[in-house]
């Protein structure tokens, strides 16, 4: 079952255009969005969230659709974003009086108890916190209004490993529950590595891929070794390529392939989701500019 689905999507600005889109979140699980600066991420999550309008396409969340049940949907949705939503002269409790009676399922004891976690005060002003404190709060304000689905715009951008460390075992435990969902848009692929169960790849506003992580790390495969090898029918296994004055390093699209290929002639590693962004972008761009 699938918590967002997306179909035909298109948004069109004068310098960049999302899609056409096809996409499928599902339902409890931890999906990454993933991908290069302007490769269209924040767009879609405001396409999610309602704060843009579509030129064409569905969206559809918990099978209804976007704009048309806007509100019913909204009630359902937490949204933690890098950017500060929060009143920031405000006290948290006086934020909370704000912020609590547009959410009907509004637990006040699971507030309470999320602001003793993360040892918040309510008297405390907003504009006092770290940004960590603050992610956190924000945090807590979803997981209050009963969110069903986590929409998380870059939420550990900015944060110290041990601030980072900790949001991501919290979000561990939350995925507990079988029937939360997380989107968690991130440019800190490690923070990925960790907790996702799926990964959506966006680059140039089209879905490279959409896969299970665990599919990824089985099939594609870091290959580190001699240029020598590095012949016509050999680039094509590769997704990209980076050459150096004494070897290269690339991505292998088939991870059985690259062992019946070099077999003990270079060393092959599993790849981190770094490796695979950084050499398919890489290569996308390099055949981008040998069509051109």
């Amino acid at each position: 079952m699938n918590a967002i689905e997306v179909r035909g999507l298109v948004k069109k600005y004068s310098s960049f255009a999302l899609g056409s889109l096809d996409l499928n979140v599902r339902q409890g699980y931890v999906t990454g969005l993933v991908g290069p600066n302007g490769a269209g991420k924040s767009t879609l999550i405001k396409l999610l969230m309602g704060l843009s309008a579509a030129g064409a396409g569905e969206i559809r969340i918990f099978g209804e659709q976007m704009p048309e049940q806007e509100a019913g949907i909204k009630a359902r949705i937490g949204f933690v974003s890098e950017e500060n939503t929060l009143y920031e002269h405000l006290s948290i409790d006086a934020m909370r009086s704000i912020y609590a009676p547009f959410y009907k399922r509004w637990d006040a004891q699971t507030f309470r108890d999320c602001l003793n976690r993360f040892e918040l005060s309510p008297r405390s002003r907003i504009r006092s916190l770290s940004k960590g404190m603050k992610m956190k709060l924000s945090l807590a304000f979803a997981l209050s209004g009963g969110a069903e689905l986590l929409i998380m715009d870059e939420p550990t951008a900015g944060l110290d490993p041990v601030f980072r460390r900790e949001m991501l075992e919290i979000l561990s435990g939350l995925m507990l529950d079988e029937n939360r969902t997380i989107l968690f848009s991130t440019h800190i692929t490690t923070d990925l590595d960790r907790i996702a169960d799926y990964i959506v790849f966006l680059d140039r506003g089209t879905v490279v891929f959409n896969e299970s992580k665990e599919d990824l790390f089985d099939r594609y495969a870091l290959i580190k070794g001699d240029k020598k090898w590095l012949d016509r029918d050999v680039r094509q296994a590769f997704v990209g390529i980076r050459e150096t004055g004494t070897g290269f390093e690339g991505l292998a699209r088939d991870r059985g392939e690259a062992i019946r290929m070099f077999g003990d002639g270079a060393i092959i590693e599993t790849p981190t989701l770094e490796d695979i962004m950084y050499f398919t972008v890489r290569g996308e761009r390099h055949r981008a500019e040998s069509r051109a």
